[in-house]
């Protein structure tokens, strides 16, 4: 399966600004993420899309291909679907700028489950730790016996009316920002406005919900880490040195 990797990164993010040139142990982030990248796909195959003329002057210097966006696409979704107008190609994952402990393994899972599920949108997910529930900064994830999405939220999903009689069922799961898509659903996405659901939850796949295409989850590395606000490195550059 032919496909390109487009890694969405916004400078101006209002939890963090200036994310993706953010230094983990000496190097830009979204350096790590493109280079993880590039060794899963090859550099012709991996472009960043981003709407910063800072952000793109360091993927130049190093050698880096990117595709500059309009400051008004609201989403890395969204960014991701105006950039593949200026790609050839039909399959596309988006990566995440802000996974830098991304694992290549991870990303060969969801483009398999791509091709095995062409119609479906594809998205990773991972078990949560319960203490992480009320992090409104995680989204977390409730599907059906056919691992189709049924919902996402930043609220501790799904309840528990009886935790007492339902504590053996108390399982949870979190988003791993690694999804797939093909042209013509990066198309309908683009072209259609921002649902209620994903304004009230900030979070964008939920727009293919009222655009009526399933969204297809895979389980991938719980070691997942993704950086969403400035102390998010320091935990990062703790679980780099832990594998060193």
């Amino acid at each position: 399966m032919n496909f390109k990797i487009i890694i969405p990164a916004r400078f101006n993010s209002s939890r963090f600004l200036g994310k993706p040139l953010a230094l983990i142990n000496g190097k830009e982030m979204i350096l790590r993420v493109a280079q993880i990248c590039i060794n899963l796909a090859g550099k012709k195959n991996v472009v960043v899309a981003t709407d910063s003329i800072k952000i793109k002057t360091v993927l130049d210097k190093n050698n880096l291909f990117s595709v500059m966006t309009p400051k008004k696409c609201q989403t890395g979704t969204d960014r991701v679907a105006y950039a593949i107008k200026k790609i050839k190609g039909n399959t596309f994952l988006n990566v995440q700028g802000d996974e830098p402990l991304i694992k290549k393994s991870d990303i060969v899972k969801v483009l398999k489950e791509k091709k095995r599920n062409p119609n479906y949108v594809i998205c990773g997910y991972s078990y949560l730790k319960k203490e992480n529930l009320k992090n409104k900064n995680i989204i977390k994830v409730a599907f059906n016996k056919k691992k189709e999405l049924v919902y996402f939220s930043r609220a501790p999903i799904p309840a528990l009316k009886n935790k007492k009689k339902n504590k053996d069922l108390q399982k949870y799961f979190k988003q791993v920002c690694i999804y797939a898509f093909n042209r013509n659903q990066l198309n309908k996405f683009y072209k259609s406005k921002r649902s209620n659901l994903e304004i009230n939850e900030d979070i964008e796949l939920l727009r293919f919900k009222d655009l009526d295409i399933k969204i297809k989850m895979v389980e991938l590395n719980a070691s997942s880490l993704s950086v969403d606000i400035p102390s998010d490195i320091k935990k990062v550059e703790k679980q780099m040195k832990m594998k060193n």
